[in-house]
């Protein structure tokens, strides 16, 4: 099985609707584009993987989201490196379809009270739904290292909470650390990295906006 050194990470970066919530009136969640700084923020993150990955081949996945495309472009990768596939198994999480702001962040309050995992929006998914998505994601992903030509680098352009459930599926992290942590800032990168005794860790944490609350038997 040719494991990958690395599996990086990266969210996108700043979208519309990450700087004005009523977008989500007017257009679809999936076809929200980059702000000007959300461009420039995906080329500083494209500047460190040209020089992480030098010359060598990646395996890139991207969300079908529109924001997510263009992170990638912005990366101004080598095409002769990479081979692009679109993934929509790590497409955001799904809160309907045209949205009202107002009964939004009324959903939202009832997810924080409820738990980030377990809520589900209305005409929506819960976290655990993206989690098995992600899961059986994570099963492809594996299949595809049985190829003993795979690149030694595999590159994932996703959302925060993907990023942060692909990690809970990868670790087997509990439901109180998942709960616990915070998404990461937009196209910013969180490495997988293969070490000598077979096992990948992670290059840097996600921060915690509070304590794991776990139910005690796997704390």
């Amino acid at each position: 099985m040719a494991r990958p050194r690395r599996i990086v990470l990266v969210r996108h970066g700043e979208s519309t609707g990450n700087v004005d919530d009523t977008v989500y009136e007017r257009e679809p969640d999936h076809a929200l584009a980059l702000t000007d700084l959300g461009w420039q923020q995906a080329e500083e993150t494209g500047k460190r993987l040209r020089e992480l990955f030098g010359r060598e081949r990646v395996s890139v996945y991207v969300s079908p989201y529109r924001r997510t495309h263009e992170t990638f472009q912005a990366f101004h990768l080598d095409p002769e490196q990479v081979r692009v596939r679109e993934e929509p198994r790590l497409r955001e999480q799904d809160w309907g379809n045209w949205q009202d702001p107002e009964h939004v962040r009324l959903q939202k309050a009832y997810r924080d009270a409820y738990g980030h995992f377990f809520y589900r929006f209305a005409q929506g998914e819960s976290g655990a739904d993206v989690y098995d998505r992600v899961g059986n994601f994570l099963e492809s992903l594996f299949r595809s290292f049985e190829d003993p030509n795979h690149p030694p680098n595999v590159l994932i352009v996703t959302h925060g909470l993907a990023m942060r459930l692909f990690c809970m599926r990868w670790f087997h992290w509990t439901v109180a650390e998942f709960e616990s942590l915070s998404n990461p800032g937009n196209a910013e990168m969180r490495m997988l990295v293969l070490g000598e005794n077979g096992k990948y860790t992670i290059d840097r944490p996600f921060d915690r906006w509070r304590d794991p609350e776990s139910y005690g038997a796997t704390s």
